[in-house]
């Protein structure tokens, strides 16, 4: 399927900026996402900290409760003259007033005297409690959080147990845990000493408020922090007060509606605030919700761990405000991705606007319109392209007229060379039979001739007239014929010592020295042997007749660098070749020699003999300075 440039730079552009596009959103959607999330867990870590003050504030209140009731006279002159009636009627009307849950008078021994909620449980020594040990020890006012069993509950009033009895709900994601039931309370406690007037300790008074079930403090965090906000019906804020991970206190809903009392915490926070000691600040599940929530441990006087407050924001809340965010950023990058795919469509067309003229350039010289150009306004690469686009097509032009006039000057040739060989031919067989006779009337003439003949030199003129006629008509034949090699696996150095060694005895040789330099490594050659010898024939004696006085000829045989050819270099010392003569050395019947030395046959005959065998022959040359013939020729390799 073909696509077009423009499309494929629209396609490249949309790829560049989807991918960026997409890189852009994942990181904004990781940060926006991140940047919610640690939001929402520093408002929870903050909304803790409202909480334990929360807290703190209502173990305060109990604490000055306790000791401003330990200062009344009446405590004191009720101790001091043993009037437990008054003591009972005003413990009991501050138990109601404070909202107290227990308000007990010891003695200086730790024993109970008078106990609001049930005055006829006294004697029994509460120097054990851990509150009431150190106010005797200290003489100090103390308060703090402790876990109260069902016994002591009983003692201070019935109803307590059963407020402080909650039966454990199965809880998703909770640890599992043997337990079924909870009938001890989560406490706040404070012990106060009373002094007599003369200032020695006369008793203990402490008071406390069980948390479980109590929803005073967890409902005061809830309108404090969250102000009974909501989100899709549900509070967006929760607080609760877990005995050990028991909710005994809370605002955090079940699925019925009601107060999640009885669920547990889950495993995970278990173990890092109960068992390790550690906040826990992340995401909850908390009952039925996901929250981002806070918990911290509670510890008692002896800073042992025996519960939980926490405080969480539904996490429903803020993914909501992710997504809305997350949108509004998909659609703000949707919007810039098509804004940036039109803006690219028209950069790409004004692009390749002027790569269209290239084109179309291309098509019009393609078709052969040589003189057609490229023209653009403007300064750019695209500008100097098409500047090269329009040198190349000058340079096309005026190397397509030299190639036309060059290819009419081969056809001329071909055609004035066909012409002469059938007219070669046709004379050579023509002159061959009379010139045949000549020679052999003549040659009977001279043999019936006296010696002092006067006449003999004029025949004997006529037989060498003859021979030379003779040798033109064999050189016409040879030119016209062009039969193809009868090739073979040949050895070049053989048939170079074989051709040096037919010439070298002849006259033009007298004053020439031959230097043989021929390779041992020569590999064997396909060729017509004959053919290939009458080359070198060729070639040797031009280069001897070359050679004016003495001289040499140096013979080198060797492998061209190509590794393909068998290179075998004639080097004379001879006058050379003007540089005009060397573009026709090898043209049918061009020659220097004079006239009657010979035809301008030998070369071209040798050209097309090497041109056949799919070499070539080149020369190089110097007026003065002799001549160089380097005949190339394939090895392994057939005509």
């Amino acid at each position: 399927m073909r696509i077009s440039l423009k499309t494929k730079l629209i396609i490249s552009f949309l790829a560049v900026i989807v991918i960026c596009g997409l890189v852009a959103t994942l990181v904004a959607i990781r940060l926006i996402g991140t940047g919610i999330i640690n939001q929402a867990q520093d408002k929870v870590r903050i909304d803790l900290n409202s909480a334990r003050e929360i807290y703190r504030e209502e173990s305060e209140n109990l604490k000055d409760v306790v000791r401003f009731t330990a200062l009344r006279f009446f405590v004191q002159n009720a101790i001091k003259d043993n009037d437990v009636k008054t003591l009972q009627k005003g413990l009991e009307n501050i138990r109601k007033a404070e909202s107290l849950d227990i308000l007990t008078l010891t003695d200086e021994n730790g024993r109970v005297i008078v106990r609001s909620g049930k005055p006829s449980v006294i004697g029994d020594n509460q120097a054990v409690d851990e509150l009431v040990s150190q106010v005797l020890s200290t003489r100090e006012i103390v308060s703090g959080t402790v876990i109260l069993p069902r016994e002591e509950l009983l003692k201070e009033d019935p109803n307590l147990a059963k407020q402080a009895y909650i039966k454990f709900i199965p809880t998703p994601k909770a640890k599992p845990s043997s337990e079924t039931e909870q009938t001890s309370a989560m406490c706040i406690k404070a012990a106060a000493p009373v002094f007599g007037s003369d200032g020695s300790l006369v008793g203990v008074l402490y008071g406390g408020n069980l948390l479980n079930r109590n929803y005073k403090i967890v409902d005061q965090v809830k309108e404090t922090v969250y102000q009974g906000v909501k989100y899709k019906g549900k509070d967006i804020g929760t607080a609760t007060i877990f005995q050990g991970d028991l909710r005994i206190s809370t605002n955090v809903k079940g699925e019925d509606g009601s107060r999640a009392i009885g669920t547990r915490v889950s495993e995970e926070v278990y173990e890092q605030v109960l068992v390790k000691g550690l906040p826990w600040i992340d995401r909850a599940y908390v009952v039925n919700s996901w929250y981002i929530a806070a918990y911290e441990p509670i510890k008692d006087i002896k800073d042992e761990i025996i519960g939980i407050l926490y405080v969480g924001i539904l996490e429903e809340k803020f993914m909501d405000m992710r997504k809305r965010a997350v949108t509004i950023f998909l659609g703000i990058t949707l919007a810039g991705m098509i804004m940036a795919l039109i803006v690219s469509s028209f950069l790409a067309k004004g692009v390749l606007k002027p790569v269209g003229y290239l084109v179309s350039a291309s098509q019009q010289w393609a078709a052969g319109n040589l003189d057609y150009r490229v023209t653009t306004s403007r300064d750019d690469e695209i500008a100097e392209l098409a500047e090269t686009f329009n040198l190349m097509a000058s340079s096309l032009k005026e190397r397509d007229e030299r190639l036309k006039e060059y290819a009419e000057q081969q056809i001329m040739k071909s055609e004035r060379l066909a012409t002469l060989g059938q007219l070669a031919a046709g004379v050579a067989h023509e002159i061959n039979n009379p010139l045949g006779a000549i020679l052999m009337y003549t040659h009977l003439s001279l043999e019936e001739m006296e010696a002092e003949d006067t006449n003999r030199k004029n025949l004997e003129k006529v037989v060498g007239e003859a021979t030379r006629c003779r040798d033109i008509v064999k050189g016409l034949l040879d030119f016209a014929r062009q039969t193809e090699p009868k090739v073979e696996e040949s050895d070049v150095n053989e048939i170079l010592n074989r051709t040096l060694s037919l010439v070298e005895n002849q006259a033009v040789f007298q004053n020439v020295r031959i230097n043989r330099l021929l390779s041992s490594s020569l590999p064997k050659v396909m060729m017509d042997s004959n053919q290939i010898q009458q080359v070198f024939t060729n070639i040797i004696l031009n280069a001897a007749e070359a050679i004016e006085g003495e001289g040499e000829l140096i013979v080198v045989t060797r492998v061209a660098p190509d590794n393909e050819h068998v290179e075998i270099e004639f080097t004379d010392t001879g006058c050379g070749i003007p540089p005009e003569y060397q573009e026709k050395i090898f043209d049918p019947f061009f020659t220097t020699k004079e006239v009657g030395r010979g035809t301008g046959l030998g070369l071209s005959i040798s050209y097309g003999i090497i041109a056949r065998h799919k070499g070539t022959i080149n020369i190089r040359s110097k007026p003065g300075k002799g001549s160089t013939f380097i005949v190339r020729i394939p090895f392994n390799k057939g005509s």
